[in-house]
């Protein structure tokens, strides 16, 4: 009896749930919140469209990319001596010939002569009494190993030694300089050996023009790599 009971009331709030779903209103639609002035709306993360990527942006760094000049190449170079120059002259004349022809030059003196010896003097006086009266003053001061000079580019000088080695004439030059005499020292025999002028060009250079131009005599090529 109370299970029948139970059944029925069962069967009662079931039909009573399913009238009242039947019979509910219909739900209002949801409100739309106008946004505060000046303050932007949230957009979710669904909503938003896929950003193009301007092709502006892209352009300046190909642009740039295109823009770089391609590596320069060296030129290639090539290298001689001119001479052989006798005289300062001729070598200052070749020189300028060729300052604007070439890329470097530089000269070069193959001398390995060593003088025959040295000699030590006092420069040419104003007149042949000065230099009788320097030398009284110097026999005063205890050197007697000297001679007036009374010919060429040093008449009225005082000659005061001559040595067959550097460090024997330094030796006297420092003692009569000490003494308080304008002492120099000279070396004696150093033969003028020619000069030539070492050379740096770019290929193709006229090595026979530059020659004829300068007045030299002969152009041995040499390797650009050693040192100079």
């Amino acid at each position: 009896m109370f299970a029948r009971a139970l059944i029925v009331l069962l069967v009662a709030i079931n039909l009573g749930v399913a009238l009242w779903w039947m019979l509910r209103p219909e739900p209002s639609p949801p409100s739309v919140v106008e946004p505060l002035p000046g303050v932007p709306r949230l957009q979710l993360l669904s909503e938003a469209k896929p950003l193009a990527t301007p092709a502006a942006t892209i352009a300046p760094a190909a642009a740039s990319a295109s823009s770089i000049p391609p590596p320069v190449k060296a030129v290639a170079a090539q290298c001689f001596s001119l001479g052989p120059f006798a005289t300062a002259e001729a070598l200052r004349e070749a020189r300028a010939r060729l300052q604007s022809q070439v890329r470097s030059l530089r000269v070069r003196d193959d001398s390995t002569a060593k003088p025959r010896g040295y000699t030590v003097l006092l420069p040419p006086f104003a007149s042949r009494e000065l230099a009788q009266a320097a030398a009284d003053k110097i026999r005063a001061a205890g050197f007697s190993d000297l001679l007036l000079i009374n010919t060429g580019d040093d008449a009225n000088g005082i000659a005061l030694g001559r040595y067959g080695s550097l460090e024997s004439a330094q030796r006297r030059q420092a003692s009569l300089q000490a003494a308080g005499f304008d002492a120099q020292l000279r070396p004696i025999g150093v033969p003028a050996l020619p000069a030539w002028l070492d050379i740096e060009a770019s290929a193709g250079v006229d090595i026979a023009r530059l020659r004829t131009e300068t007045g030299a005599t002969q152009s041995p090529t040499r390797d650009c790599a050693s040192p100079r």
